[in-house]
């Protein structure tokens, strides 16, 4: 793995300490930049802030919470040698539209197979971290067609304790636009507080400034604050859950995983793979929750090999 590792795991900087720029070279500026026009059944007409790199048939990457499409910067030209990669900001992220709209898990998802269609690459295969891993396991599952095989990397979707405390919360009268105004007085250091990665020198204010820059309006924070809120609610988790028991999933499925995750525990891994009839789950080692982040070779590989088959 290129770069240092920091003394201990998961141990963050200071802000104020960060490189400019990341110390491992990556093609995201480099790669071509698209907006696509999406008519959203529930969040209207959107403009989609889409990265495209690499030759050959359709992937899609589909980031995850607190993110964008520059998520997935290390493994742009890994996967791109064998695929023509679709990297888009979901709604409320990046550089996309931010519309004043709920955010719930099963509107979400149907945007995404919604995309797909606007992009006319329906039925190829998927990659979705954490979030979106979630999302596209519910597209799946309400539009088998939308894909051929899904890799969910670290994705929530257990009703754990936790969201059930964060929805009560939020459910508190002026928390949740006290929350966005709090965002918005600091958001490149909430962008570096709140990603976290195994190996934490591979930070920059490079990577604060595209998180933490969308953070700073009243709209980029509003719709943050919504889809923590909404998309991961832990009630519409509990019919997703019976979903994945009561039929098998309807396209292969493969689970990459990390030991360690301050942010999604590791066991859901286990969980998803026991419920889940035929899914694969792979252990990536030495990574965390953004596996394609901390471990770029080892990820790639393992989606490849999948693809392949």
């Amino acid at each position: 793995m290129t770069g240092r590792l920091p003394v201990r795991p998961f141990r963050q900087g200071r802000y104020h300490e960060l490189p400019a720029v990341p110390h491992r070279p990556h093609p995201y500026f480099s790669s071509a930049a698209r907006t696509v026009e999406v008519d959203s059944a529930h969040f209207g007409r959107v403009a989609v802030h889409v990265r495209v790199h690499g030759d050959g048939p359709p992937l899609l990457l589909v980031h995850g919470l607190m993110t964008s499409s520059y998520s997935w910067r290390y493994v742009l030209d890994l996967l791109g040698a064998h695929y023509q990669l679709y990297v888009p900001d979901l709604p409320g992220a990046g550089a996309s539209a931010k519309p004043d709209v709920s955010y719930g898990p099963e509107e979400t998802a149907a945007f995404v197979g919604e995309l797909m269609d606007a992009l006319e690459i329906r039925g190829c295969p998927v990659v979705g971290n954490s979030m979106g891993g979630y999302l596209c396991m519910r597209l799946a599952l309400r539009d088998p067609t939308a894909m051929s095989r899904l890799v969910n990397i670290h994705s929530p979707g257990f009703p754990e304790l936790r969201l059930h405390a964060l929805r009560a919360a939020m459910s508190v009268p002026g928390v949740q636009p006290a929350l966005a105004w709090f965002i918005r007085r600091a958001p490149l250091k909430w962008a570096h507080r709140n990603v976290h990665y195994r190996d934490e020198s591979l930070k920059s204010l490079e990577e604060a400034k595209v998180y933490g820059v969308p953070l700073a309006t009243r709209e980029g924070s509003r719709a943050f604050v919504r889809i923590l809120a909404d998309t991961m609610a832990p009630g519409p988790m509990r019919p997703f859950q019976r979903q994945l028991r009561a039929r098998p999933f309807p396209v292969p499925l493969l689970l990459l995983w990390a030991r360690q995750d301050p942010m999604v525990p590791p066991a859901f891994g286990e969980r998803f793979a026991k419920r889940v009839e035929g899914a694969e789950l792979q252990w990536i080692e030495g990574a965390s929750h953004f596996a394609h982040v901390d471990q770029p070779d080892a990820t790639a590989a393992a989606i490849l090999d999948f693809l392949a088959r």
